[in-house]
């Protein structure tokens, strides 16, 4: 994430909805990737959300839609009438509104649904039994992504609840925006999949992309993944099918790229990522994340980033890097 400044010199943040020091409204501004201050913009308005206080993105003032570009991909939003939905959905928001930023910046083709059809992306923050019993009884919903739409259980917003999971499924690492960067590695392979090169290389590296998927996930959850995951996958549950190895590498590029901006922004390193060669990338990533990692320990928390790039997995970094530059070109 880059750093942002009010015109009185305060510093502003990706999430703020008002500069901290002179108290200017302020929203963030996708045309210019950039906060602004609002009352300076009469062109630009606050999204439709943000009276919810879920959403600080600006639109142009004489747009028809009262939604921000963001929030024009909700298909289904949280039933604000049940209790701490609104909370959830806003804690939804910033972690798609993080996901969003780094797919623009990444130049990445960005439509929604109702505009693109089955080539285009929508989002469903839906509860379950679990959140909501009285509301919703003998429902189960599992976050993921199919024909188009991503699915999120409104439950990973709650930190109890996701903690929880993450240590029942022998998770080390389980955030909102993992999940976001993962399931739009699932969407942009849909864009790929028809590519011949494309599922050529795949295969080469992941897989078999049409491997059963349900049994392989079942054996995953009943045997765990093999004992050399680590020298093959960025993680274990990339082991479980070559779609989940491509979505998990994806979301791990999506947050070395992210995490090297915010290095870059804050003096950390010298060199922007969007400058720099995979190869490079990898190496300062390497090196910023064992001082992240350090810094966790010392001051009493679990690893920041408790993973090993191997070989194997340098490779498939190299691969979605190369996919990203073909997405490029299906705008």
């Amino acid at each position: 994430m880059k750093r942002f400044q009010c015109s009185c010199g305060g510093p502003i943040f990706f999430d703020n909805h008002q500069c901290l020091q002179c108290g200017a409204r302020v929203g963030f501004e996708p045309e210019s990737m950039s906060m602004v201050p609002v009352e300076q913009h009469v062109d630009l308005a606050a999204c439709g959300n943000h009276d919810y206080g879920v959403c600080n993105w600006l639109r142009p003032a004489q747009a028809e839609d009262d939604l921000c570009r963001a929030c024009q991909f909700n298909r289904t939003i949280p039933n604000l009438d049940l209790p701490h939905n609104t909370e959830r959905w806003a804690a939804l928001e910033r972690a798609k509104k993080r996901l969003f930023y780094s797919l623009y910046q990444l130049g990445l083709p960005m439509a929604d649904g109702w505009q693109a059809g089955s080539q285009g992306l929508l989002f469903d923050f839906l509860d379950d039994a679990r959140t909501q019993p009285e509301t919703y009884p003998d429902t189960f919903i599992t976050s993921g992504f199919a024909e188009g739409v991503i699915t999120i259980n409104v439950l990973e917003a709650d930190d109890v609840a996701r903690t929880a999971a993450q240590a029942e499924l022998r998770e080390r690492y389980r955030t909102l925006l993992g999940h976001f960067r993962h399931e739009s590695g699932h969407y942009f392979w849909s864009l790929l999949s028809e590519d011949e090169k494309a599922t050529s290389l795949f295969a080469d590296l992941f897989g078999d992309a049409n491997a059963e998927y349900r049994a392989s996930l079942d054996r995953y959850y009943e045997q765990g993944p093999p004992a050399d995951w680590g020298q093959r996958y960025i993680s274990a549950y990339a082991s479980s099918h070559p779609l989940e190895d491509w979505a998990e590498t994806w979301s791990h590029y999506l947050l070395m790229h992210d995490a090297l901006e915010t290095a870059h922004a804050h003096h950390l390193i010298d060199t922007p990522p969007s400058s720099s060669a995979l190869v490079e990338r990898i190496s300062q990533w390497q090196a910023v994340s064992v001082g992240l990692n350090e810094m966790n320990q010392s001051v009493g928390r679990e690893d920041a980033y408790p993973f090993v790039i191997s070989a194997q997995v340098r490779n498939k970094l190299a691969y979605v890097d190369a996919m990203i530059s073909r997405l490029r070109t299906l705008q």
